[in-house]
């Protein structure tokens, strides 16, 4: 005689994909660009406060990188593209 099999417990897991993760712009430090033209980089392009893109601009200086900017794929590919056409250097990535 066999034994019945033993109930199957179902994880209680929550499913997220990769798609409901949002996109975000990293600048990296660089020895090229100045940290006053990099301020008004960030101005212009994201339209920051002096305040804001100060702050951004030293973190980039002092730990070597900072998100700028988040959001869906496609508009971190603009915002990454235009970035490097004012020759800093960008890349993007999933939060």
């Amino acid at each position: 005689m066999t034994s019945p099999a033993p109930p199957v417990i179902e994880p209680d897991i929550e499913e997220t994909t990769d798609k409901d993760r949002p996109w975000q712009v990293i600048v990296w430090d660089d020895p090229v660009n100045t940290i006053p033209y990099v301020i008004f980089v960030f101005r212009k392009l994201f339209g920051y406060s002096e305040q804001k893109a100060t702050e951004l601009t030293m973190r980039v200086h002092h730990e070597g990188k900072a998100s700028v900017s988040s959001g869906p794929r496609e508009k971190m590919e603009i915002d990454c593209y235009q970035l490097h056409s004012y020759g800093l250097w960008a890349t993007i990535e999933q939060s």
